[in-house]
């Protein structure tokens, strides 16, 4: 297999046609057949049913287009890095994160490694928790910002902080009727909507972990992909969401309450490959400790030290 099969594969499944995609690539419709033909025997999968017209992807076909977008994205940004650093003399520092970071201090500490360390050319790339640990071993990130406890003898992990966790729910429903903090008994046989889906272990497992310990049972569990959509379904009187307290800062048409549990929390963690001794690593953590010191407004009700493991 290789990117040239990638490229041939990804047009075909765009046209649904060999003959269009033989032009669109400038190549003979045989030879794209054939290529085709030989990543299937070599997958041991059929990718396209060639018995519709217009051509359809299998199950197998959807799955390794999506991925074959994916790695061809990747090596077009690895190309346009190499090319930004070879020619501006830059060092690319690439920062993964959960998108839930955003509401919190990662905006903020981004910006001051921009003014403490110019020479960095710093790309940001949005990855689940479980993703940035492959990532960092394979060098495709050197910091990530994740929620999920997860050991890797290759990785150190630092608890930056526990952020609280509150409930959203559409304004003028059970649960919306006071500002006080809400117990978790509460919220039992509510319809609950979780995120992100299908990816584990997640912050949907967290919070139904969370529920479980507490011996609450949820009514219909909704999973949906990411915050934005969950809390756009609490907005709609679809379900209750819990999230951190972060999110609350962003989003009024919904009513928060704190989850009246010191546990009821998600933790920050700034992972990195072990022994790395960079010192934008010492910087990045030094520049957290400086934020947190301030005491800005969405550092809410949980704030916390550094806790190296």
């Amino acid at each position: 297999m290789d990117l040239r099969q990638l490229r041939y594969f990804i047009a075909v499944a765009r046209e649904r046609n060999f003959t269009r995609a033989a032009e669109k690539l400038h190549i003979a419709q045989p030879p794209l057949s054939r290529q085709i033909q030989l990543l299937e025997e070599e997958l041991g999968v059929t990718l396209i049913s060639r018995a519709s017209r217009p051509l359809r992807l299998t199950d197998a076909g959807k799955l390794f287009l999506e991925q074959a977008l994916q790695i061809l994205g990747r090596v077009e940004q690895m190309k346009v890095a190499t090319q930004r650093v070879g020619h501006q003399q830059r060092r690319v520092f690439s920062i993964g994160f959960v998108a839930s970071t955003l509401y919190g201090g990662v905006p903020a500490l981004v910006r001051e490694l921009r003014k403490h360390a110019p020479e960095l050319d710093i790309q940001l790339v949005e990855m689940m928790s479980v993703q940035q640990i492959e990532a960092l071993k394979t060098g495709r990130i050197d910091v990530g910002f994740g929620r999920i406890r997860r050991n890797d003898a290759a990785v150190e992990r630092t608890v930056l902080r526990e952020e609280r966790l509150v409930l959203a729910v559409a304004p003028g429903s059970r649960l919306a009727d006071s500002d006080a903090p809400v117990a978790i008994a509460e919220l039992a046989d509510e319809d609950l909507i979780v995120y992100p889906k299908g990816q584990h272990p997640s912050f949907a497992d967290q919070v139904l972990a969370l529920l479980e310990d507490h011996g609450v049972r949820p009514g219909n569990v909704h999973e949906v992909s990411e915050m934005q959509i969950a809390l756009g379904l609490a907005a709609a009187a679809t379900g209750i969401c819990v999230v951190p307290y972060t999110a609350s800062l962003h989003r009024k048409d919904l009513h928060y309450r704190v989850i009246a549990d010191e546990h009821a929390t998600s933790p920050i963690i700034l992972s990195h490959r072990r022994d790395d001794d960079s010192p934008y690593i010492v910087l990045i953590k030094q520049l957290v400790q400086e934020l947190y010191a301030a005491s800005p407004p969405w550092l809410g009700p949980a704030g916390g030290n550094l806790h190296t493991r």
